[in-house]
């Protein structure tokens, strides 16, 4: 008996279900597209996102002993708030001597000042005795005078006997005298002159140290107010303040420790200052401008929560130009990649403060890059500062300098008026 198999009827169940499974991959396929088309070219996307933050170290100006430390590693901290303090003890016999020193010049400098009248006095007392010389000269110039024509005189009449020769004898010795009165005189004058010459010199040198400026502004008053204010400022920087507000991190200082200027103590970050830095492929950059906005998630809280965001910037150049041991290309040895740049993205200020992100976490950033009128690098004139790239804290140390220079300048000018 032969028995005969129907292989028509499995293929014709087949056809049906290739049919359908064909049509739906085509109807998704075309829905992908179409999905591509309306919304995925629009975006582009990355995970290599990583929250950054500004890095504000914590160093001191001067050296010194370490006696307190007043923040911890994850302690917040307000902007002036006292951080490290620094033995102030040779800062203050430091102080103390500069301002010493500036009392003692700024007396000097005064002397200087009250000279100037005592030696234009002794400059005119010297003309006068000048004057009073070249009178006495013409007078004694006279009596010479006087006394050669009484000589003349009288000698033709020693031969006839009409004067006698002790008569003749007291003339010539009248002419002697008064010869040597002019000598006498003359060398007076002199004298005169080269005391008043000395006199006039020493007033001038005088006045010139102190032509053109009062005694607040001499130059040896102001070399030695300079002194007391880096004193000051010495010992103002004993005590190191927070320059911004942020939280304590890196703490390395210890108390007791010896430090030296320029140390490494500790940093502040600035939580509420942060940003993404996302890397993009190149490839990705091509349609991005500054002022897209971007959405972002962190993988802290999940994709419940959503960032917003914008574009802020370009890094100049790719991560692997600026590591340390960057990729040479014409080594032989260097294989092509595609490179990421950085791109750096501002976050809303609101969303921060509700869901705040440390420095390091892992982002997600989606850019919407529909809208590509903006500029893709930053114009100069744009450029803005955030609030950690500036303080005020340090302001007030130059001002209290100055006021304490003041002060004692004013004190030791008081007790000249005070003398009067």
């Amino acid at each position: 008996m032969n028995t005969v198999v129907n292989n028509e009827a499995p293929e014709s169940r087949r056809r049906p279900a290739l049919l359908i499974v064909t049509t739906i991959t085509a109807i998704a396929a075309i829905a992908y597209a179409a999905y591509w088309a309306v919304v995925l070219r629009h975006y582009e996307s990355t995970d290599n996102a990583y929250v950054q933050a500004p890095l504000v170290q914590i160093t001191p100006q001067v050296g010194g002993t370490v006696v307190a430390v007043l923040a911890d590693d994850t302690d917040h901290v307000k902007a002036g708030q006292p951080l490290v303090k620094l033995d102030p003890a040779d800062a203050r016999l430091a102080l103390a001597r500069a301002e010493a020193q500036l009392a003692q010049t700024v007396r000097e400098v005064r002397t200087l000042y009250a000279n100037n009248g005592s030696l234009q006095a002794n400059v005119d007392l010297r003309k006068a005795e000048v004057q009073r010389a070249q009178a006495e000269i013409a007078r004694v110039e006279s009596d010479v005078a006087r006394a050669q024509q009484d000589v003349e005189r009288r000698r033709p009449l020693v031969a006839t006997g009409a004067v006698g020769g002790e008569e003749m004898k007291h003339a010539e010795m009248t002419l002697a005298s008064a010869r040597s009165a002019l000598a006498g005189a003359r060398s007076a004058l002199t004298a005169a002159q080269s005391a008043a010459a000395a006199a006039a010199e020493q007033a001038t040198s005088n006045r010139a140290l102190t032509e053109g400026t009062d005694v607040a502004h001499h130059p040896n008053v102001q070399r030695a107010a300079e002194a007391v204010r880096e004193a000051f400022l010495n010992l103002r920087r004993c005590e190191l303040l927070a320059p911004v507000e942020g939280e304590v991190a890196r703490r390395s200082v210890q108390v007791g420790q010896r430090i030296a200027a320029g140390t490494p103590l500790m940093s502040i970050v600035p939580l509420d200052q942060v940003w993404v830095d996302a890397n993009f492929k190149e490839v990705q950059l091509r349609e991005m401008r500054l002022g897209q906005p971007v959405t972002l998630s962190a993988d802290l809280y999940g994709g419940k929560v959503e960032y917003r965001g914008k574009i802020a910037g370009f890094g100049a150049g790719t991560g692997a130009a600026f590591a340390l041991l960057p990729a040479q290309n014409a080594t032989g040895n260097w294989i092509k990649v595609v490179q990421r740049v950085p791109v750096r993205i501002e976050l809303d200020a609101k969303d921060l403060a509700a869901h705040p992100l440390r420095v390091g976490l892992s982002m997600e950033a989606k850019v919407d890059i529909g809208d590509t009128s903006g500029k893709p690098l930053a114009a100069a004139a744009e450029v803005s500062q955030r609030p950690s790239s500036s303080t005020t804290v340090f302001a007030g140390d130059q001002a209290a300098a100055n006021q304490r220079v003041d002060e004692i300048i004013r004190n030791n000018l008081a007790q000249r008026v005070a003398a009067k």
